[in-house]
């Protein structure tokens, strides 16, 4: 059975932003990164598949049941860490766990206290005294503490220091050796690439690559960076060229004796040919090479 599965879903707003026509299946047990720019529809596509927000179209099951605005499912078996989070004043780490924990009528204090200690965070320190990376932390422990069958993490490790950004991915990646589903949305790319399975790219509320991680950066195009100079004139297929103090880098998608050819035949003191890896696959989908400064 599929954790994750919608049919042209759609989420239109007033202004003419959201999603449409999402069709998307996430397995039980994957590791799936959803990736793409602040307002790409990320946000939206969660908060409609966990029935906070109405669809305008199409249809979705989360874990077998049909999603709908208010229809929300056995919140027991889902774990949902929202981008920002905003908690009650006046009240500890632990009243707000316990709170989370009677809205999943589930009783998991041990849990709790053992992930306060991995990610090192009091418990009776007040959330209004927190700086954002603590905050951060409570809000984690709210969405992992009754151990969930499936994980909805939007922007889960913004405001972790990398410390903590390392205990996190580690405990996720034991929870999904376990067999738990964890979707992961991001704009940080090179976590995707490091730790999930498959992946999305959305695009202005679009689906616009679906496949395996290592998938979608298997491409004939490779990436040239050398110090020196060289012709490129007579190549084709080379796109992005970029001249920095001595240093030239292009991306190629010709045969590899022409460019050894053109290599041999330039002033060049080193040279590399690699892969391009996710950060540039992304840039070349959204057909921007700028694209970081949107994200």
């Amino acid at each position: 059975m599929a954790a994750i599965e919608t049919k042209a879903l759609t989420k239109i707003y007033k202004n003419g932003r959201g999603i449409r026509n999402v069709n998307l299946t996430v397995d039980e047990g994957d590791m799936f990164g959803f990736i793409g720019p602040n307002g790409a529809g990320k946000s939206t596509l969660i908060r409609t598949l966990l029935g906070y927000i109405g669809k305008t179209g199409g249809d979705a099951t989360l874990l077998g049941e049909s999603i709908g605005l208010g229809q929300h499912i056995n919140l027991k078996r889902v774990g949902y860490l929202p981008g920002e989070s905003i908690f009650y004043k006046g009240l500890s780490v632990k009243e707000i766990l316990s709170f989370s924990q009677e809205l999943r009528h589930c009783q998991c204090s041990k849990k709790a206290a053992a992930l306060a200690e991995l990610m090192e965070i009091g418990l009776d320190q007040k959330v209004e005294t927190l700086s954002l990376g603590n905050r951060k932390k409570v809000s984690i422990l709210c969405a992992l503490q009754h151990e969930p069958d499936l994980y909805m993490l939007d922007e889960p490790t913004g405001g972790l220091d990398p410390l903590m950004q390392k205990r996190f991915w580690d405990y996720m990646l034991e929870e999904n050796r376990k067999g738990k589903t964890v979707f992961v949305s991001s704009h940080t790319l090179s976590e995707v690439q490091r730790y999930c399975r498959d992946t999305a790219v959305i695009r202005n509320g679009h689906i616009i690559a679906r496949d395996r991680v290592n998938a979608l950066m298997e491409t004939s195009t490779r990436k040239v960076s050398l110090v020196g100079q060289m012709d490129v004139s007579a190549l084709k297929g080379v796109s992005d060229l970029a001249h920095y103090n001595g240093h030239m880098s292009f991306f190629y998608e010709g045969d590899m004796p022409t460019l050894l050819g053109a290599l041999a035949a330039g002033q060049i003191k080193d040279v590399t040919i690699t892969e391009p890896n996710l950060e540039e696959v992304f840039g070349r989908l959204y057909g921007d090479n700028r694209y970081e400064d949107r994200v």
